[in-house]
């Protein structure tokens, strides 16, 4: 069998060299690239045309969930696996919506990273054991996303998330970041999200989306 051909992405030298040196070293699997930024990738990418990508979020030029927007747009086949050191919701859905497949947290071993890399080259998603029970908690809580949608008809789906990152406490470069938006962007969505529900701050937002069951 021809080994699993990847592309490593991360800003940080030695975590990468040392990711490519373990699955160089693995029998079913072999590194195609490494790119230390968002637009690296992008290029590697299109040049090398890897399997797989394990892909780092926090990036400085070019975070790694836009680059694999980006890229999946061009070469859908890729799989995306997100590897960072970030264990929060919202990173997770980020990349979801970006079209990954899987999601790695830096600190699993070999073996975890080998078959999730095996898995998603295969075609299926595998998001580890970790995130697993995120992603339970996350769709039983659909039924009280249902009824805050309900409770702000008029609230466009961008606008529903937006308020929704409000309603945790996250400020305007965290929203930003999160949905992948210019600050501008998301300052437009809340002054419209405010008009919408006749409300003249973020606290009051805040109080209006808690009520109507978006959790903090």
């Amino acid at each position: 069998m021809k080994p699993i051909r990847i592309l490593v992405v991360d800003d940080h030298k030695l975590f990468r060299e040392g990711l490519a040196a373990l699955l160089n070293a693995a029998a079913e699997t072999a590194v195609a690239g490494e790119a230390a930024t968002g637009a690296e990738a992008i290029a590697q990418a299109a040049a090398v045309t890897p399997d797989v990508i394990l892909m780092d979020i926090q990036m400085p030029d070019m975070n790694g969930i836009e680059a694999t927007r980006r890229i999946l747009a061009d070469q859908p086949d890729i799989g995306v696996i997100m590897l960072t050191m970030l264990e929060d919701d919202d990173s997770l859905f980020a990349a979801m919506r970006a079209g990954a497949r899987g999601y790695i947290l830096k600190g699993a071993d070999k073996a975890e990273v080998l078959k999730t890399v095996t898995a998603v080259a295969e075609g299926q998603a595998l998001f580890g054991p970790a995130i697993a029970g995120r992603l339970t908690a996350f769709f039983q809580r659909g039924e009280e996303r249902e009824t805050a949608v309900t409770s702000f008809p008029d609230l466009t789906e961008r606008e529903h998330e937006v308020l929704a990152l409000i309603a945790r406490g996250k400020n305007n470069s965290d929203i930003a970041e999160i949905l992948v938006i210019s600050p501008k962007t998301v300052r437009n969505h809340i002054t419209s999200i405010f008009s919408k529900l006749q409300v003249a701050d973020r606290a009051e937002a805040i109080v209006k989306a808690r009520n109507a069951g978006l959790e903090n």
